[in-house]
């Protein structure tokens, strides 16, 4: 296979046409997407569905000779970094404490979590005979990261660990994961609420009414439901200033904090990031708009996630199939027996506890936006939890994230 792999043609393309393939595949996966109602019904992402398309065809032509292609993935770090600062800019401590006492109680199961992902991964993975960093992919860094995580991840341990095919297989365990997390968490709430008899609400009222956050903050976890047209210009330039002023002074706390540990690029933008929103919230001297910053947050996610897929070398997992499906299993069991015995029980088997647990099950094997449609599926029947809403939202949209890299990297150093 290396004779084959050193003669056949290449394709080369640079870091411009890149994005421009990445625009093509996305939007391929959106018409995909509006053709395969499978699809559209399990909410797979259109970066996913469009990129794994492209990376199947690639990676054949590749295992068999025919031809090779060679992406420049420049602007793929450069559009990862913009991400993550995004994520940064929407943790207002403020936002968190509307959650008060349960927020933390929730954030510090889920962080357990994180820590049992990776135990179980590392400990599969290593009795199969695998480098054990294989497990930490197929652990907190897919099931809780999901598709960002993974993009971001698989290529740190490809090049600092040596591990082959790290990317495709975490991005494969995020898509599976993804799947997996839409299928069990409405039969979930169905079997808690009938085994246990929980009380649900008796009609849902006005959720907007109930969610009690700060107008000021609004914007950043109900922007989906918002009516009214925003003014893009001015507020994603905004957003893209204050974006790009914290990818410039995160490289200088990266470098530094390089000294003493090994993490990702992108970690000291994510708390400068940080630093600069509550700065803000707390000062009152200025104000990170929400709406500009989530259209920021979702251009760059959504291009940086479909050129790694379009990058991936999906040839190099056969070897790995198998032992990847044990590992993702046992994390599905795990995931069931966690918010059976955690999120749903340890938190008083209410309403709210139903659907923090359909929530974590989401995002803990998928994304935020999965353990969201998850609670609304729950509220079209039973009723809103606009506490639950909140908590999820706050703590699946930045909190864990922050977490979940440090203990990663954690991790992969032992």
């Amino acid at each position: 296979m290396n004779n084959i792999a050193s003669t056949i043609p290449v394709i080369s393309v640079d870091k411009v046409q890149a994005v421009a393939l990445a625009v093509c595949t996305y939007y391929f996966g959106v018409w995909l997407k509006s053709r395969i109602g499978f699809l559209s019904r399990y909410s797979i992402p259109s970066p996913v569905v469009g990129g794994m398309t492209f990376a199947a065809i690639m990676s054949t032509l590749e295992y068999f000779g025919v031809v090779r292609l060679q992406i420049d993935s420049t602007l793929q770090t450069v559009l990862m970094l913009g991400f993550f600062t995004t994520i940064g800019l929407m943790a207002s401590l403020r936002v968190v404490t509307e959650g008060g006492k349960l927020l933390f109680g929730f954030l510090i199961a889920v962080t357990v979590l994180v820590f049992l992902q990776n135990g179980l991964g590392m400990g599969l993975a290593d009795l199969m005979g695998l480098d054990p960093h294989y497990g930490i992919l197929a652990g907190s860094v897919s099931m809780m990261g999901g598709l960002g995580t993974s993009a971001a991840f698989g290529p740190y341990f490809e090049q600092t660990y040596g591990i082959q095919g790290g990317t495709a297989l975490a991005i494969t365990a995020a898509t599976f994961g993804m799947v997996a997390a839409l299928l069990i968490g409405g039969p979930f709430a169905e079997w808690a609420i009938r085994r246990y008899k929980v009380k649900t609400p008796a009609e849902v009222k006005n959720p907007d009414e109930e969610l009690h956050i700060p107008d000021d903050m609004k914007t950043d976890l109900t922007e989906e439901h918002a009516s009214e047209k925003p003014h893009f210009t001015e507020e994603i330039m905004k957003a893209v200033s204050i974006t790009a002023l914290a990818m410039g002074l995160g490289t200088i706390v990266s470098s530094f904090l390089g000294q003493y540990m090994t993490l990702p690029a992108y970690i000291g933008s994510m708390i400068v990031a940080t630093l600069i929103r509550n700065v803000g919230d707390f000062s009152g001297k200025y104000r990170v708009d929400g709406k500009g910053l989530n259209a920021v947050a979702d251009i760059t996610l959504v291009l940086f996630v479909t050129m790694a897929i379009n990058s991936l070398k999906l040839h190099e997992l056969v070897h790995l199939a198998l032992p990847l499906l044990l590992i993702l299993a046992a994390q599905t069991v795990l995931m069931l027996i966690f918010a059976w015995a955690v999120l749903f029980s340890c938190f008083g088997r209410t309403y709210d506890a139903v659907m923090l647990s359909v929530g974590g099950i989401g995002f803990s094997m998928g994304a935020t936006a999965n353990g969201l449609a998850n609670m609304q599926a729950v509220a079209e029947k039973y009723g809103s939890s606009p506490r639950a809403w909140l908590i999820v939202s706050v703590v699946g949209a930045f909190l864990i994230d922050l977490i979940n890299s440090l203990v990663i990297t954690w991790f992969a150093t032992l």
